[in-house]
C-alpha cells in the first residue's frame, strides 16, 4: 500500500513538473511574439518608427528643437555696408582759439551729456579777450552817461544838435562792439557777466555739443592746439542704423518700407532686422551703387558705427515653412524630418517623410505628404544621426 501510495505521488510530481514547463515555454514563446510583434511596429511605416535617446545621450549630442517657423525664401536682394549714424549725431569737438590743454576729463569710450566739460583751456590770449572785453564794456557805459547827458540838453534846447547826435553814435558803436566781444566770450564758454563784475578767467572748458560716447581723443596734456582742430570726437550710437549698398542692377526693386535682414560679425549669428527708410538719390561712382539706410529695430548694445555688415532686402512676401538644413536626412531619394516628444527621462523621434523646396541661408523649404500638428517639436540638428540610428535598428532586428 506504502509503494502505491508513493508511486501516486512521484506521478502527480512529474506532471506538474511537466505543466510548469510547458508554461514557461508558453510564456517565452508569446515575449519572443510580443517583442517581434514591437519591432515590427518600427519598419518602413511614416510616422511610426522611432529613435529614442535618453536624457544624458540628449545633451551629450546638444540637441536642438523647435516648433516649424514660417520665411521669406526667395525674394531678396543682397546688399552689404556698414553700420552709421546721421551727420547730425556726430560731433568733432575744436577750440575756437589757440590754446594750451590744461587738463582732460574724459578717455575714449567715456559716456557724456551735452554741455559736459571734456577738458580745460588756458592761454594768454584767452586772458587777453577778457581783458579787452571789460574795457570795452567800461568805455561803452561811460558813452552812455554821455550820451543821456547830450539828449536832456538838447531835449532842453540848450544843446548843440550836432553833439548829441556825435555822443549817440558812439555810444551805439560801443554797444554793438560789446556785445561782438560777449559773443566771442560765450563761444569759449566765458560767462560775460563775471568778467564784467571784474573776474578774469585763467582756464576756459571745452564742451560737448551733443550726447554720445567719446569716439577719439585727439590731445595731450599741456599740448598747444590750434584753432579749429579736431580734439575730441564723440558719437551718438542710439541713432545707428544700417547704410547698405545696392547695386544698379537691383535699384529697381527697392523701395521705403522694406525688410532688411543682415549680420554683424561681431555678434556672430544673431540676426538684425531693420526697415528701410530712406534711398539715395546718386549714385556711388566705385562701385556704382546706391546709398540705402535702414532704421535698425532690435538694436544691441554694442553696435558701432564702421562695423561691417551682410544683409538681405526683402524684395518680395513668400512665406513657407522652413527648417535648418541640418534638420533633414537623406534615405536613398527620400528626405526626413523628426519630431521629438518627451517621455519621461527618454526622447522619442519619429521621422516624417518631406518634400524639400528652395534653400537659403541654412534653411531649406519644406513640404508633408501628411497634416501636421502645428504645435509640434522637430529636432533642428543631428538628422544623419538619428537617421542612423533609425537604420541600425533595423539592421539588428533583421537578423
Amino acid at each position: 500500500m506504502k509503494n502505491l501510495y508513493k508511486y501516486i505521488a512521484v506521478t502527480l510530481f512529474v506532471l506538474m513538473l511537466g505543466l510548469t514547463s510547458c508554461g514557461d515555454s508558453q510564456t517565452k514563446e508569446n515575449g519572443s511574439e510580443s517583442n517581434h510583434g514591437h519591432e515590427e511596429t518600427g519598419k518602413h511605416e511614416e510616422g511610426k518608427e522611432e529613435v529614442m535617446l535618453n536624457e544624458q545621450q540628449y545633451e551629450a549630442l546638444q540637441m536642438q528643437t523647435d516648433t516649424l517657423h514660417m520665411r521669406n525664401m526667395s525674394g531678396y536682394v543682397e546688399a552689404n555696408g556698414q553700420l552709421e549714424v546721421p551727420p547730425q549725431n556726430e560731433a568733432a569737438i575744436t577750440s575756437v582759439v589757440g590754446a594750451n590743454v590744461v587738463a582732460i576729463e574724459v578717455i575714449e569710450g567715456d559716456k557724456i551729456e551735452k554741455g559736459q566739460t571734456v577738458a580745460y583751456l588756458s592761454h594768454p590770449n584767452i586772458i587777453q579777450k577778457q581783458t579787452d572785453y571789460l574795457n570795452a564794456f567800461s568805455n561803452s557805459q561811460f558813452l552812455k552817461k554821455e550820451y543821456e547827458r547830450q539828449k536832456k540838453l538838447y531835449d532842453a534846447g540848450v544843446g548843440s544838435g550836432l553833439n548829441f547826435q556825435k555822443a549817440e553814435a558812439e555810444y551805439q558803436a560801443s554797444r554793438g562792439k560789446v556785445r561782438g566781444m560777449a559773443a566771442q566770450l560765450k563761444q569759449l564758454n566765458i560767462n560775460a557777466a563775471g568778467v564784467q563784475k571784474g573776474t578774469i578767467y585763467q582756464r576756459v572748458a571745452l564742451r560737448s555739443p551733443i550726447e554720445g560716447h567719446v569716439q577719439k581723443v585727439n590731445v595731450k596734456t599741456g599740448q598747444y592746439v590750434d584753432p579749429q582742430a579736431h580734439l575730441f570726437e564723440v558719437v551718438d550710437t542710439h541713432h545707428v542704423h544700417a547704410d547698405l549698398m545696392v547695386f544698379e542692377k537691383d535699384v529697381y526693386k527697392i523701395k521705403e518700407g522694406q525688410t532688411v535682414k543682415f549680420y554683424v560679425q561681431s555678434l556672430g549669428e544673431k540676426e538684425l532686422i531693420a526697415e528701410i527708410y530712406s534711398i539715395g538719390k546718386t549714385f556711388e561712382k566705385s562701385p556704382k551703387a546706391l546709398h540705402v539706410h535702414a532704421e535698425i529695430e532690435n538694436k544691441e548694445g554694442n553696435l558701432i558705427p564702421g562695423m561691417y555688415i551682410k544683409g538681405r532686402i526683402q524684395v518680395a512676401n513668400n512665406d513657407v515653412k522652413a527648417i535648418p538644413e541640418s534638420a533633414i536626412a537623406k534615405d536613398g531619394n527620400k528626405s526626413f524630418v523628426f519630431t521629438v516628444e518627451e517621455e519621461g527621462d527618454a526622447f522619442s523621434f519619429v521621422p516624417y517623410e518631406v518634400t524639400i523646396g528652395s534653400v537659403d541661408d541654412g534653411w531649406v523649404a519644406i513640404d508633408f505628404f501628411k497634416e501636421i500638428n502645428d504645435s509640434a517639436r522637430f529636432a533642428f540638428n543631428n538628422a544623419y544621426y538619428l537617421m542612423a540610428e533609425m537604420k541600425k535598428g533595423e539592421a539588428e532586428h533583421s537578423h
